[in-house]
């Protein structure tokens, strides 16, 4: 029957489940369904025709969906995607290499070896892997600092001194190859262990404050260019503010013609990409305005001699064809395997992010662990070739979903016009200047600037995740991009921790007419249950926060544990000292009442006449007879009734004391749902908490364990004599149930599960 809120009830009447009973109604399996270590080890060691081409398959993916390959539906979309994309990789891999402090040619290299290598062996369909902004101002951190100018300082003819720019370069270049070797390595390996899970501890706040900071020593990187000024390497801590503050200082020197050729520059990138947003539904392909930008300058500088006239800072050589396959130095491996592993998780978080996203915007799975092994060969491979190390980016992976991409083999074609590139007409770039490489990397870091505007939005929802992306953003300013990014894990995990250390504890009451049991202070409707108290933790209880569990719990029921505990001892001490007195007492008494019997005696046999003459003369004269020792019974009579009043006293006290500090309780309900594993401290933290209460006479109970948690709670020997089963329940409602059951007591509608619907 609908109300007047559209509600409907129905009730479902079934028996109160402890843990014991639960087994036999839903016929748990006794023993565990799981193959054990030895048969998993002999299914992973045996060999069948199937077992081989599923392995192979999922080591190389493009054996599985290239076959399958559909040209009508696919090759038109990916051929303009990757002929769009292809175009971007030009400019982008000249600019960027200069982030690495390298020469334009190997920005291009790198645009083209990893490409392929992540066709055969990837399993995103829509990125574009290449060049990044953040992972080339990471390779050229290390390049510098480990091959700077005044390593190749050589004396001049009239005594002046110069850098060896070619040896310089050369040397860069091995360094940049072996870092990308290592990188490589490392990605392989994690993926081959399967460890693609390691990216989900670099949270969205952290990835996001850490390229939002890395775009700012991009573009502090860059503006010497712009200026045309020359300023000092700086490595290590506050090298962005040692940088900035010589550009500052060298502003006077700036070159008029280069800041033109800048501003000009600028300029127009701005214009046709806010042109390209605002008609990218109209437009069948975006304006290749970076490239169109290029051959401008290029042309406009080599026609009008700008070289000679305004001594413009040019590209310079690019050589022709493809270089031959290097062994990297690994004598360098120990001076860059820290840089290597940061760039390793840097590249594959901004990888692995995309990919998913693209992935669930189109419906197929990208493999996390595959992922690492494909970038690891990507940089593995692209290293021998002379490339430094790649990853996913942002733009160009728009570009390719948004002009009708597929599949990889987007990639592909885009390798083809960077390899004609390079092969042909990569010399007739010679004449660019390198301020409008500059320009083209500032423009495309507004997407990375506009994560600033995170601020508010986290200032809004979770002041925790702003608190990780400002320090992130904060310490890979300060610290650089290395020191930085692990600062940052590091804040992040203490975040984590504080957090399960800092969990909300919360009494619950029964809302009437319901099986529901909610939080007293956010529901007025709750009402605790008189004598029962139903505690629960929001977080998972082990080591770090079982002693925090046990004082909430005192806290927030109102019984103080050790003060109760205290008085009992003091009471069981009071008695016994008290029982002790008695005993002695008693064989005084024993001892004096045999003296009287002596004495009785002796005057019976002396004096018995007048004795018995006494005895007939009066009728109460008995009570006369032993007044003395009626006088030592009286004091005995005292002495008893003192001790049974301190005893009472005591219980008085004890009960007092009990009364203000239990307010009543007689039972305590411990809510388990939220906890998904028990650790030792747990288990005997909970041991003690039902051994503690007990001896107040206190019943504890555990309501809603999940089976993995039962599971280890009886691995660890938890269920005994004095902690049975029985005292485990299915829900907080049948343990409430049990409880007032046991103390004849009911509840209203509590013999049935009653459940409101909201009828849509």
């Amino acid at each position: 029957e609908l109300g007047q809120r559209g509600k409907r009830e129905y009730y479902v009447q079934r028996e109160v489940l402890d843990e014991i009973r639960l087994d036999e109604v839903a016929e748990k399996e006794t023993c565990s369904t799981e193959p054990s270590l030895t048969e998993r080890v002999k299914e992973s060691l045996r060999c069948s025709v199937p077992r081989v081409k599923q392995t192979v398959l999922n080591w190389v993916p493009v054996l599985g969906w290239l076959p399958h390959y559909s040209i009508r539906e696919n090759a038109i979309g990916d051929l303009i995607a990757g002929c769009s994309v292809g175009i971007m990789h030009l400019p982008q891999g000249m600019a960027y290499a200069l982030l690495a402090s390298l020469r334009p040619v190997f920005g291009l290299y790198t645009s083209l070896y990893p490409v392929l290598v992540y066709f055969i062996f990837g399993t995103s369909r829509h990125i574009s892997l290449g060049t990044f902004a953040v992972i080339s101002i990471m390779i050229g951190s290390v390049t510098e600092r480990l091959a700077p100018d005044s390593n190749f300082i050589v004396n001049g003819t009239n005594g002046t001194e110069s850098v060896d720019i070619d040896e310089r370069d050369a040397r860069r270049v091995q360094i940049a190859c072996t870092l990308t070797v290592l990188t490589g390595i490392f990605q392989f390996l994690l993926g081959v262990v399967r460890f693609g899970f390691v990216v989900t501890y670099l949270s969205e706040p952290l990835v996001r404050g850490y390229t939002t900071g890395s775009a700012c020593h991009v573009s502090i990187s860059q503006l010497k260019y712009v200026f045309g000024v020359k300023t000092a390497r700086y490595a290590g801590p506050l090298s962005l503010i040692y940088t900035l503050v010589d550009i500052c200082r060298l502003l006077p020197q700036t070159k008029v013609p280069e800041l033109v050729v800048s501003l000009v520059a600028i300029s127009v990138l701005i214009v046709v990409k806010e042109i390209n947003d605002c008609y990218k539904q109209k437009l069948p392909l975006p304006i290749p305005i970076e490239l169109i930008v290029i051959i401008g300058a290029t042309i406009i500088t080599h026609f009008c001699g700008l070289t000679s006239k305004y001594n413009i800072d040019v590209v310079g050589e690019i050589p022709s064809g493809l270089k031959a396959p290097r062994a990297p130095d690994v004598t360098l491996f120990s001076h860059v395997i820290g840089d290597a592993f940061a760039v390793a998780i840097v590249g594959y978080a901004i990888n692995i992010s995309l990919g998913k996203t693209f992935a669930l915007k189109h419906g197929y799975k990208v493999d996390s662990n595959q992922e690492l092994v494909a970038l690891g060969l990507s940089n593995t491979i692209g290293g021998f070739f002379q490339c430094y190390s790649v990853t996913s980016s942002l733009s160009r992976s728009l570009i390719q979903e948004s002009t009708g991409g597929k599949t990889q083999v987007a990639g592909v074609i885009s390798s083809v016009i960077v390899l004609i590139t390079v092969l042909k007409i990569g010399a007739l770039f010679e004449d660019l200047p390198k301020a409008v490489l500059s320009t083209i990397v500032f423009v495309n870091l507004k997407g990375m600037y506009k994560q600033v505007l995170d601020v508010p939005m986290l200032w809004r929802t979770n002041k925790v995740d702003l608190l990780v992306w400002l320090v992130t953003f904060t310490s890979t300013i300060l610290l650089n991009l290395d020191l930085g990014l692990a600062v940052s894990v590091a804040f992040s995990m203490l975040t984590f921790i504080f957090r399960t250390q800092l969990p909300r504890y919360s009494v619950l009451g029964h809302v009437p007419g319901t099986d529901l049991y909610l939080d007293t202070d956010s529901y007025k409707q709750a009402k605790e249950i008189p004598g029962i108290k139903i505690f629960r933790s929001s977080a998972t209880i082990y080591y770090t926060n079982a002693e925090m569990y046990l004082e909430a719990l005192q806290e927030k029921s109102g019984i103080e544990l050790g003060k109760l505990l205290t008085a009992k001892k003091k009471k069981d001490a009071k008695l016994k000292r008290q029982q002790e007195k008695e005993k002695k007492k008693a064989k005084k008494l024993e001892k004096g009442q045999g003296k009287v019997s002596a004495g009785v005696n002796g005057l019976s046999q002396g004096n018995g006449v007048a004795l018995h003459g006494k005895e007939t003369s009066t009728h109460h004269l008995s009570k006369g007879q032993v007044n003395w020792a009626y006088q030592q019974d009286t004091a005995m009579f005292d002495s008893d009734t003192e001790c049974h009043n301190g005893i009472q006293n005591i219980y008085e006290d004890i009960e007092e004391n009990e009364k203000a500090c239990v307010s009543g309780t007689h039972s305590i309900i411990l809510d388990m749902s939220t906890t998904s594993f028990v650790d030792t401290v747990a288990v005997k933290t909970l041991k003690n908490i039902f051994r503690d209460f007990g001896e107040i006479d206190m019943d504890i109970y555990l309501a809603g364990c999940q089976a993995c948690v039962v599971e280890q709670l009886e691995t660890a020997d938890f269920f005994s004599k004095n902690i049975p089963k029985t005292r485990l329940f299915v829900t907080v409602h049948d343990a409430v149930l049990h409880i007032l059951k046991q103390k004849g007591q009911s509840l209203p509608l509590v013999n049935r599960l009653t459940f409101n619907i909201l009828i849509d």
